[in-house]
């Protein structure tokens, strides 16, 4: 059988979309209060031609049936608290923690519609916070080096000879040891291969500013993933914001400044180190989901499958 013709005969006659008591406000908002848990996660994630919805999940579902809390269009916190607080107040006092972005609106919506949870504020986007300034530095090296590059290239050619570029211990170029190190900037040391070793000490001798960055992120890193207490990573921050200001890089200091606006959300992970992973795991569900189909073109429809398997 032809697969669109089996595609839109499961849509208008065997399944039960037609009747979906839903449909007629799924593409504003879907709720499932009955799968409300102790724990949430709300995050964002776009599905179709770059369109936000804000999506709440249940931690104790595991990604699978009952994990779809609510759905709602866009990302603004009015309408999604309007809908929420439709949710009687006993059920929405269940919930004891959710974890959530440094946005605004999600903390509003958190704060509001389940007020007794506690906020947590997921490490890995304030490691990536950090990681961009890092990689930020590199790029602006990256493109510094491609112009003097171009102007050697010039310089040679009115000359009339061939331009051979300098080569490092390892055979890169300035302007490949910068690309190139791109993804070892990721990594912990102790990651690194042979090659990406002797790469970032290339690197590192050439480019001092991109070391101090570089000590930056793996001193947030290491908070993160050794420190045991809130008390302690506490002091651990405040040190780290202390190394921040003396290197004097704008983008960090821009990245302190976030953290000390949030950081009573983000201590709150060293409780019992709770992260937005499994809000993240979805979401590459909903696009695994997404592909599979080759892309949304009935958003209403593509909402009433994804809710029949996961809510």
């Amino acid at each position: 059988m032809n697969g669109k013709k089996l595609s839109r005969q499961y849509r208008d006659h065997l399944s039960d979309f037609k009747v979906w008591k839903q449909r007629k406000h799924a593409k504003q908002w879907l709720v499932f209060p009955e799968n409300i848990g102790s724990h949430l996660s709300i995050d964002e994630t776009a599905l179709s031609k770059g369109e936000l919805y804000t999506i709440i999940t249940n931690k104790k579902a595991k990604g699978k049936k009952g994990a779809i809390v609510a759905i709602f269009s866009g990302t603004k916190a009015g309408p999604i608290i309007e809908q929420l607080l439709q949710i009687s107040a006993k059920k929405r006092s269940e919930v004891k923690k959710i974890t959530l972005d440094m946005a605004n609106a999600m903390k509003t919506i958190a704060k509001q519609c389940f007020p007794k949870a506690i906020q947590v504020t997921d490490r890995f986007h304030v490691q990536k916070l950090a990681l961009e300034a890092l990689q930020d530095t590199r790029i602006k090296h990256r493109w510094a080096a491609i112009d003097l590059e171009n102007e050697q290239i010039k310089l040679a050619k009115g000359m009339g000879k061939p331009f051979v570029p300098k080569l490092f211990s390892n055979g890169d170029t300035r302007k490949q040891l910068l690309a190139r190190s791109r993804y070892l900037l990721y990594k912990s040391p102790n990651n690194w291969t042979q090659n990406q070793f002797e790469r970032s000490k290339i690197l590192f001798a050439q480019y001092p500013d991109i070391k101090v960055a570089f000590d930056l992120v793996q001193g947030l890193r290491n908070i993160f993933n050794k420190t045991t207490s809130i008390q302690i990573a506490y002091t651990k921050m405040a040190h780290w914001y202390k190394d921040v200001e003396n290197t004097g890089f704008r983008s960090f200091n821009t990245i302190a400044n976030t953290i000390s606006l949030n950081y009573k959300s983000i201590l709150n992970y060293f409780i019992n180190r709770s992260t937005n992973a499994s809000a993240e795991s979805f979401n590459a569900k909903i696009k695994a989901f997404r592909a599979q189909f080759r892309g949304v073109k009935n958003v209403e429809f593509f909402l009433y499958r994804l809710t029949t398997i996961f809510a």
